[in-house]
C-alpha cells in the first residue's frame, strides 16, 4: 500500500493551519505581549496541559536559549508546592486549545495573588481562559490534520509556530547576538560552528597546492593531486594572482583550446571570493551557501590581506557533523 499520500495530506493540513495564523495574525494583540515580555526583568511562566505542555516546555527551552529567561511549570504541580517558583509580577503563558480545562482555569486562579499578566496561547478565543486573560493569542486551526480529525497535530503546530514568534521577535527587542547564543549554547554542533572562525579549519599554504602562471593544465592536475584539496593558488612569487578550482579546469579542457597551449593563468579565476581567517565560521558557510552556484573552497587571508590558505565547505560539514 502507498501511504505517501495519506502524509501528504497530514502536512497539507497543517500548512493550511499555518496560513490561517499567518493571515489572521494580530500585529497589535502581538506587539503588546512582546512589549511586556521584553520589558519585565524576571522570567516567563509557561504552562499547559497534555500536548500543550510538551509545546510549552519546548517554548520555555527556546526562550531560555534565545535571552528571555523562563521556566516550565505544570498546573497540577503548581497546587502542590511548586508556586513557589514565582517571583512577584512573572507573566505567564498558558497553552490550551479548548481554553476550559479545569486544571487550567484552577491554575489561573491561584496564581492571581502573584500579580502574574496572564497571556492565552488558546485556539477558542470564546472559552473561559481566553475571557480571563489579560493578553490573549489567537492559535484557532479548523480542523487537526489527523484522519480521525481530534488528534492534537495541526494545533501544536500552530502553538509552537506563534511561541516560536515570540521568541524569535523578542531576540530582536533584546538585540540578542550570536556571542550571546553561543554564551549560553556552547555545545553541540550549534556551539561548535558558533563557536570557531575559518583559521580553525583553513588549510595553510603550505598544504595547498601552488602552481606560478605559466605552468601547463597538465602540471596543475599533477599538483592538484599531489595535495587534493579541490583548487590550487597561482603565485607569481609571494604575489597571489588567482585561485583554480576543479570546475575551473573542466571548463578549459570543455574551451575547444589545445590543452597542451592552455597554462595556469587562461584557468585561474583572478578576483576570488577571499575572507579574513577571523570570520565566523557560520558566516563564512553563508556565504559559501547561499548563492545560485554553490562554493566549494574559499580564499583566506591573514589580516595583513596576504594569503593564508583554504578553507573548504567539505571540511565545515566534516566538524559541525561530530
Amino acid at each position: 500500500m502507498d501511504f505517501g499520500p495519506i502524509g501528504k495530506k497530514v502536512l497539507q493540513e497543517e500548512i493550511i493551519s499555518l496560513q490561517g495564523l499567518y493571515n489572521r495574525f494580530d500585529d497589535e494583540a502581538f506587539s503588546k505581549v512582546v512589549e511586556l515580555l521584553a520589558n519585565h526583568k524576571g522570567k516567563v511562566v509557561f504552562s499547559g496541559i497534555g500536548k500543550s505542555g510538551y509545546i510549552a516546555r519546548k517554548l520555555s527551552s527556546t526562550f531560555n536559549s534565545t535571552g528571555t529567561r523562563s521556566v516550565y511549570l505544570h498546573p497540577c504541580e503548581a497546587l502542590h508546592g511548586d508556586l513557589g517558583i514565582y517571583s512577584k509580577g512573572d507573566p505567564t503563558i498558558i497553552l490550551s486549545r479548548s481554553g476550559t480545562t479545569q486544571e487550567l482555569l484552577t491554575f489561573v486562579q491561584v496564581i492571581k495573588p502573584f500579580n502574574s499578566p496572564i497571556i492565552a496561547m488558546v485556539g477558542n478565543l470564546s472559552s473561559p481562559l481566553a475571557r480571563i486573560a489579560d493578553f490573549v493569542l489567537d492559535a484557532s486551526i479548523q480542523k487537526e490534520a489527523d484522519p480521525l480529525g481530534f488528534v492534537p497535530t495541526s494545533s501544536t503546530t500552530v502553538a509552537l509556530a506563534l511561541g516560536d514568534a515570540l521568541a524569535s521577535t523578542l531576540m530582536v527587542a533584546h538585540q540578542f547576538t550570536h556571542a550571546d547564543f553561543l554564551q549560553f549554547h556552547p555545545g553541540g554542533q550549534l556551539g561548535k560552528v558558533l563557536g570557531r572562525c575559518v583559521g580553525d579549519l583553513a588549510h595553510p599554504i603550505q598544504e595547498v597546492a601552488c602552481v606560478n602562471p605559466q605552468q601547463s593544465l597538465k602540471e596543475v592536475v599533477v599538483e592538484l593531486t599531489l595535495k587534493p584539496l579541490g583548487a590550487a593558488l597561482v603565485m607569481d612569487g609571494k604575489q597571489l594572482c588567482g585561485l583554480i578550482t576543479d570546475g575551473d579546469i573542466r571548463r578549459a579542457i570543455q574551451s575547444g583550446k589545445a590543452l597542451e597551449s592552455i597554462t595556469a593563468a587562461d584557468m585561474m579565476t583572478t578576483n576570488p571570493i577571499s575572507v579574513s581567517k577571523d570570520l565566523n565560521l557560520e558566516k563564512a558557510m553563508q556565504l559559501m551557501e547561499d548563492r545560485p552556484h554553490q562554493l566549494s573552497v574559499l580564499l583566506v587571508l591573514n589580516p595583513d590581506k596576504t594569503c593564508y590558505g583554504l578553507f573548504r565547505l567539505h571540511d565545515a560539514y566534516g566538524h559541525v557533523g561530530k
